[in-house]
């Protein structure tokens, strides 16, 4: 009897083992993993002829048609982040973005932030378009433990199984469009990743999870949410992390807890490939580079003139995708590039630059909005601007990239103490940050980490009077962490869009002198 009960629980053991590891002995997988992330509406190639989808394509399918031919798989995955930053992809809710991720066959591709730069519904056409699975295990409707999109999905290449996880910053709660986050709870990935990851772990071969959560080095991530270093530290299992958000390129696998994280910059400027063997159990990567998509660098001619000539061997663009995407690129192409003013130097919106220092875009975009509504005072985040408004002639396209997220101007009515407490916290944003503050028409001084002395057009500001401050919709929900003010009685939503009020402002005043927008100095630390 006993003998029997021996025989049967090893044959259950076996029968259970072949499901959860049905690979052959000795048998050598082959994988190559592919990856991108930060598109940010980048399906066309810009004015250098670098990156673009259509010569993604041609890297891609010759990948794939190597791989195919010594009896490899291909798993192709995204960081998330499609949507917002070129207006032909914006205007377009990236539809052509989504459809020719389709046609260039991504696998998954982890929730980005700027996915909920839309309504949901959008998003949920977003799916539709893509026809692969959009994934966030940390991402819940509201008060509940029910998912808003799939945590994971598992392929199976012959008798291997990969599985990829999804997991979203939870600074989405902060930096996300709260006018679109209403019954939406973002959890922190690593408490959902503690209970998921060992689950899964033991349900498949490969484990990967496609993050936007954001690479810091050495787990120093600041002001922002943890990131995919501090995933990798608190929870062993996952053998590769495809990350996005940080956008920075990482050439060499950062190796932490056993887990190799990857990320490939942005805009599709690299794909990131992987080359895998699987034997008994044990995955070994054989190579690792970022592509450059037809990327480019400055040298000097045999003149001594700059010329752009390309890092690596010109990729030829797919036909294919350029005659899906050309009728796309060419809608509202004429209104996009119609020349609407001039100015004489850039208007700074750099990332880097915008997020850590007062800059002239910064004081001319908040100019524009307390014009526009007749405000004492504007203040305007800084993620809100995405890039430099170059010198020379500006377009409407430059305008819409420069603020590409549709917000509209708002305007609220403070006390001189509701106002002194709205600006303690605007004033407090750390440096480096989207909500670091941009302050146009009012003066202020810090001891420490405090506000002492508050001046509104020069004058100090009284408790008996009222103040106009103008905001955009995002800070006026409480986006970035601002003071909600949406619910004040005085609150206004005027419904001007602050894209659209820029480039009035800029036809009325052009041609625009940067001097007349210099920073001034309007905070001083004591």
């Amino acid at each position: 009897m006993k003998k029997t009960l021996s025989m049967l629980l090893l044959a259950c053991f076996v029968f259970y083992g072949s499901l959860l590891y049905a690979y052959k002995k000795d048998h050598v997988y082959k994988l190559t993993l592919l990856h991108t992330n930060d598109h940010h509406g980048r399906f066309w190639k810009n004015r250098n002829g670098e990156y673009g989808m259509a010569a993604r394509k041609t890297m891609i399918d010759r990948i794939r048609q190597e791989v195919r031919s010594f009896g490899g798989y291909v798993l192709l995955l995204s960081g998330g982040d499609i949507n917002t930053g070129v207006p032909e992809s914006d205007l377009q809710s990236a539809e052509p973005d989504f459809k020719g991720m389709n046609m260039l066959r991504y696998d998954a591709m982890a929730i980005g932030n700027h996915e909920f730069d839309n309504p949901l519904e959008v998003i949920r056409q977003q799916e539709i378009w893509a026809g692969f699975p959009f994934l966030a295990a940390n991402i819940f409707k509201e008060g509940t433990n029910n998912l808003l999109f799939r945590s994971h999905v598992t392929y199976s290449y012959d008798e291997l199984k990969v599985t990829i996880l999804g997991f979203t910053t939870e600074d989405t709660r902060i930096i996300g469009n709260p006018e679109y986050l209403g019954g939406i709870e973002f959890r922190s990935p690593v408490k959902v990743g503690k209970t998921l990851i060992p689950k899964l772990r033991k349900k498949t071969d490969i484990l990967i999870a496609a993050t936007h959560m954001g690479h810091y080095k050495d787990a120093n991530y600041g002001s922002n949410a943890p990131g995919d270093i501090t995933l990798a530290r608190s929870v062993k299992g996952l053998d590769i992390i495809v990350g996005g958000h940080s956008q920075n390129p990482i050439f060499e696998p950062d190796v932490q807890n056993g887990t190799m994280i990857l990320q490939a910059h942005e805009w599709g400027k690299y794909v990131g490939r992987m080359d895998l063997e699987f034997v008994n159990g044990k995955l070994t990567m054989k190579r690792y580079k970022l592509i450059p998509i037809n990327l480019k660098k400055k040298v000097k001619d045999k003149d001594g003139k700059s010329i752009r000539v390309h890092q690596e061997i010109e990729i030829p663009e797919d036909q294919e995708m350029i005659t899906f995407l050309s009728p796309y690129q060419e809608k509202g192409k004429a209104e996009l590039e119609t020349v609407i003013g001039r100015t004489n130097g850039v208007f700074v919106g750099e990332r880097n630059q915008v997020r850590n220092n007062e800059t002239n875009l910064g004081n001319l975009i908040a100019i524009t909005q307390m014009a526009k509504v007749g405000a004492d005072l504007a203040v305007m985040n800084s993620g809100g601007i995405r890039a430099d408004l170059p010198a020379g002639d500006i377009t409407y396209k430059d305008v819409l990239i420069v603020q590409p997220f549709a917000n509209t101007i708002c305007t609220v009515d403070l006390s001189g103490d509701e106002l002194k407490e709205y600006l303690q916290i605007a004033v407090s944003k750390k440096k480096g940050s989207g909500a670091f503050a941009q302050f146009v028409g009012v003066e202020l001084k810090l001891e420490g980490d405090r506000l002492v002395e508050v001046k509104v057009g020069g004058k100090a500001i009284s408790s008996d009077k009222k103040y106009k401050l103008a905001v955009n919709s995002f800070a006026a929900s409480g986006g970035d962490g601002y003071m909600k003010v949406k619910d004040h009685p005085s609150y206004v939503n005027t419904g001007y869009n602050d894209a659209d009020a820029l480039r009035e402002y800029i036809v009325k005043n052009s041609p625009l002198k940067i001097e007349d927008y210099a920073p001034t100095g309007d905070v001083t630390r004591m």
